[in-house]
């Protein structure tokens, strides 16, 4: 493992090597939960990356796969003791429970992220929301969502929030909005004028670029999704986050990144330039 590969990184290698290995033998998740004496359970949470493996699990693991060669043993070992990080504040116990496993993997994506894109076609990003805003638009899904959860969601935005603006260095951040974004007044106008007045500090301050994708582009603006890379802008370093309505996912495969991040790329250079675009918003807040 390189030295300077962090446990989001780290977790993201051994787990990846796993199902790279299952495939190439052949198996099914559940022939390996029964070679292995484990329950599905484990092996779907491990491939899927919700839990860490430990070396006394990884190393026969890795026999039962085919992979023997001792450096491939070594370098996945200490990959896996690397993932095991310090609990974080997303770790807390009031977001038990309430927080999907590929919320958590893009939380910690988000801590070590050196570069976030974003698309936003109907709301502005998670990471950018005010409390007022995150409440109003984790209030539409009354019917799918306890209060208790569209508390804590809401409330986990900001902390998202905080923690980008803490870090050291701050990640790149960019943020393509859908014009109609601007338009489309989640928990009033005032929560509305509080977000994008943040969003426009966040610009001033040099760690946010933000386009507007103008209402007349013939390029379709579907979907919400955030492209993590880790490392470096390489499709092979990046993971990509999807949700529409209360469903999300992590996607790791780079052919189906490398096409978002196509998307991403036309609509940008299409969109409203980066002064004009911060000009809106600040007038708009």
């Amino acid at each position: 493992m390189s030295p300077g590969d962090t446990p989001a990184v780290a977790r993201r290698k051994v787990r990846l090597a796993l199902k790279d290995a299952r495939l190439a033998q052949g198996f099914t998740q559940s022939q390996v939960a029964e070679a292995m004496e484990w329950s599905l359970s484990k092996v779907m949470r491990i491939e899927s990356g919700e839990v860490t493996i430990s070396a006394n699990d990884l190393r026969p693991l890795l026999s039962h796969l085919g992979i023997r060669d001792r450096e491939t043993v070594e370098d996945l070992i200490h990959a896996a003791k690397a993932s095991k990080q310090k609990k974080q504040w997303w770790d807390d116990q009031r977001y038990q429970g309430l927080l999907t496993p590929a919320m958590r993997q893009l939380i910690s994506f988000e801590a070590e992220a050196t570069v976030i894109r974003s698309f936003a076609p109907a709301v502005i990003p998670g990471w950018l929301q005010g409390e007022a805003y995150a409440l109003a638009v984790t209030g539409v899904f009354v019917d799918e969502l306890t209060t208790r959860e569209i508390e804590i969601r809401s409330a986990i935005r900001a902390a998202r929030r905080k923690a980008l603006r803490d870090r050291t260095p701050r990640p790149q951040l960019y943020a393509l909005f859908d014009e109609s974004v601007l338009l489309r007044q989640y928990g009033g106008a005032k929560a509305l004028g509080e977000t994008l007045s943040a969003v426009s500090s966040a610009i001033a301050e040099g760690w946010l670029s933000v386009r507007i994708h103008p209402l007349e582009s013939p390029y379709p603006a579907f979907g919400q999704y955030d492209l993590l890379y880790l490392s470096s802008e390489d499709d092979n370093h990046a993971v990509l986050y999807r949700e529409s309505y209360t469903i999300d996912e992590i996607v790791d495969d780079p052919p189906r990144i490398a096409r978002h991040r196509e998307g991403w790329d036309r609509m940008w250079e299409a969109s409203i330039g980066e002064v004009e675009s911060a000009e809106r918003i600040a007038a708009a807040a």
